[in-house]
């Protein structure tokens, strides 16, 4: 799959939320799960032999508490199960299951079958609905207008419908073909940027909106702190700059990590701002106030969150997927930790900067005794230690691949 020829179609709160669902289907579904009898109920309208075994042992144990007028009482789900009513029964002890520990679960079963039938990569989060899918034909653009169709199918079944006004068309790459697709009769509108999970994505792969739109909210974040508190000692600013403010530079930054040098000093100008406000530190040079705070660069901190996050992929919890992003070299050198990746090559500037092909050079380039710590905490000890006896500011530096 390359750039040039990219479709994604993004169908955002699709579903908006379980307790938007027609309940008298999500009853029905749910009636051989939570009990064992459910000859005299209606056919639920999808099969649901997937939820049972998961579903099953949700009841036993589970409790709440009702309270009516300052008397409190016990509620179990057990309780409701001796009704003779299955529908009854269901429609009680349904409270249970949408608490809040159980309704993401719940809400998952209720669509674990939305992708069966269909062919192009399909993302869930929550109510939002990803397709994508590599368009280089009418063909293939058929294809991925068969899947909507499956989809739209899906949320008839379920006497539901997409809100087609919020679903969008991003087409990305210079040889796309840029097809109309229709959902539900209505032509899917193109959209050239869209938020995404909390993240700008628009069809030229700019960060630079992201980057504006972070810095914009961490800079009013921390206006408030100067504002409201009074005190400027170290132990107040620090902890509430690391927990308020540095968050939203950081949230999700290995996807839109800053590429170009206006949009890293925009980022990079909110910390400045920040380490200002400790007293005795407004006249000290940047680096200097770093070293005094103990505190790196964002620009380094984000080089550092590549390695620890690859460090996940290649031997942390995550080795499942790292074997799907990556590829290990054929480890015949006798130099180098055994665990050295492929580089991939590139055509576009945007994907020289991707997570996947930025991060693998200085990961091939780390010593043997960092890769090969027992624990991530091991690792990030090892690599601090590394950072600073290479001098290692960000990825320009160019001394960290000799």
């Amino acid at each position: 799959m390359t750039l040039e020829d990219l479709c994604l179609i993004l169908e955002p709160r699709s579903l908006n939320s379980l307790f938007k669902v027609p309940h008298l289907p999500f009853i029905l579904s749910l009636v051989p799960i939570c009990t064992n009898t459910a000859g005299s109920c209606p056919a639920p309208p999808n099969n649901v032999s997937t939820r049972s075994t998961t579903c099953r042992t949700l009841a036993p144990g589970r409790q709440q508490t009702v309270r009516l007028k300052r008397s409190a009482r016990q509620i179990t789900l057990s309780t409701f199960l001796m009704i003779e009513s299955p529908i009854t029964t269901i429609c009680l002890g349904l409270a249970l299951l949408y608490s809040p520990p159980l309704e993401k679960l719940v809400s998952r079963l209720f669509i674990n079958d939305l992708e069966v039938g269909i062919e192009s990569t399909v993302s869930i989060f929550a109510d939002d609905t990803k397709l994508c899918k590599t368009i280089s034909s009418m063909q293939d653009a058929a294809a991925l207008q068969s899947d909507l169709t499956k989809l739209d199918n899906w949320a008839a079944n379920w006497k539901m419908r997409f809100n087609v006004d919020k679903c969008k068309v991003m087409h990305f790459g210079r040889n796309n073909i840029n097809a109309n697709y229709l959902l539900n009769g209505s032509v899917l509108g193109v959209s050239l940027m869209e938020k995404d999970l909390g993240v700008f994505v628009d069809n030229k792969l700019s960060n630079a909106r992201q980057c504006h739109s972070v810095a914009t909210k961490a800079n009013k974040v921390l206006s408030c702190i100067k504002k409201g508190i009074d005190s400027r000692d170290e132990n107040i600013i620090l902890p509430l700059y690391r927990s308020l403010v540095r968050p939203h530079l950081e949230y999700a930054v290995q996807f839109w990590a800053p590429v170009l040098k206006k949009d890293i000093n925009e980022l990079e100008r909110v910390q400045r701002r920040a380490t200002k406000l400790v007293k005795g530190m407004e006249d000290l040079n940047y680096e200097v106030r770093l070293s005094r705070l103990g505190l790196f660069s964002l620009e380094k901190r984000r080089l550092r969150g590549d390695m620890i996050t690859l460090y996940k992929y290649i031997r942390g919890d995550y080795r499942q997927m790292g074997d799907v992003l990556f590829s290990h070299k054929n480890n015949q050198r006798t130099r180098g930790h055994p665990f050295r990746l492929e580089e991939r090559s590139f055509h576009l500037k945007q994907r020289r900067w991707f997570f996947t092909v930025r991060a693998v050079r200085l990961w091939n380039a780390l010593p043997s005794d960092v890769v090969m710590a027992g624990s991530v905490n091991a690792f990030k000890r090892g690599l601090d230690e590394f950072l600073i006896n290479q001098n290692i500011q960000g990825y320009c530096d160019t001394n960290i691949y000799s």
